[in-house]
């Protein structure tokens, strides 16, 4: 039998605090190598933040399309919102921007939208029917949509206001360690939030994703809801994944 063949793509997810990026395995889902991460430059002005993606891929030597996981809206390369980057960014392409850092086709998309497509390509929404909603708790909150597999991008459900607040104020990942809330005050924060997008939506399933996913089992069983919730298989590196197979997949708008 013939072993198949690896396909390789090139991610980069950029985070309020990180900007990280790897080879990955687009047959698998997986990571070819171990993923290279820099702080995000503050301020993280196109310029700054552009410089690093290229330090990020140049420490892989890639050439090929990059695909961008970036905290905001982001329609047609451009990003329209700029809720944990400089605001600098709004109204700038960020494939031209990131494109000629580092001399590669860029495609750029949401951060949460790209991490919703490598759970629903490899992960704990592979073969769902019906709405998914996946979750990224980390600088903010992030949220992407997926009908029986198909993306509805920028969503960011995350920005729905929560007793006369933003929800990603009050309950984010970044806000738990700020504020140094225990996983039981954290948890009554995220039931507060899962509640109202299940009230919203009536999805099939929730994946939570972001970094603390992997600390899921402290906080998942503490919340009450009819709609099953689950981590994310793809945990932190889903954003990477998610970003390299949309490259892969469509040229650069």
């Amino acid at each position: 039998m013939l072993a198949r063949m690896s396909v390789q793509g090139f991610g980069v997810d950029i985070g309020g605090s990180g900007i990280k990026g790897a080879v990955v395995d687009l047959s698998t889902g997986a990571l070819a190598a171990q993923r290279f991460k820099l702080p995000t430059p503050q301020p993280s002005s196109p310029p700054a933040v552009a410089s690093t993606v290229a330090q990020v891929v140049a420490h892989f030597g890639w050439q090929g399309p990059l695909g961008c996981a970036f905290p905001a809206v982001v329609r047609q390369g451009v990003a329209r919102t700029a809720a944990n980057i400089d605001p600098q960014w709004v109204g700038t392409n960020v494939q031209d921007v990131i494109g000629a850092a580092t001399g590669l086709a860029v495609k750029a998309v949401n951060d949460a939208d790209a991490a919703g497509v490598a759970e629903a390509t490899w992960g704990a929404a592979r073969g769902v029917r019906g709405l998914v909603v996946v979750v990224t708790l980390g600088t903010g909150i992030g949220t992407a949509l997926l009908y029986d597999g198909v993306l509805v991008p920028n969503s960011e459900l995350g920005h729905i206001e929560l007793d006369g607040e933003d929800a990603e104020r009050k309950a984010s990942a970044a806000v738990r360690e700020r504020e140094g809330l225990s996983w039981e005050k954290w948890a009554k924060r995220l039931q507060r939030y899962f509640s109202a997008l299940e009230f919203l939506l009536r999805p099939e399933l929730i994946v939570v994703g972001g970094g603390v996913s992997r600390r899921a089992d402290k906080f998942l069983p503490l919340l009450t809801l009819d709609t099953k919730i689950v981590p994310a298989q793809l945990q932190n590196e889903a954003g990477i994944v998610g970003a390299a197979y949309l490259a892969s997949q469509s040229p650069p708008a």
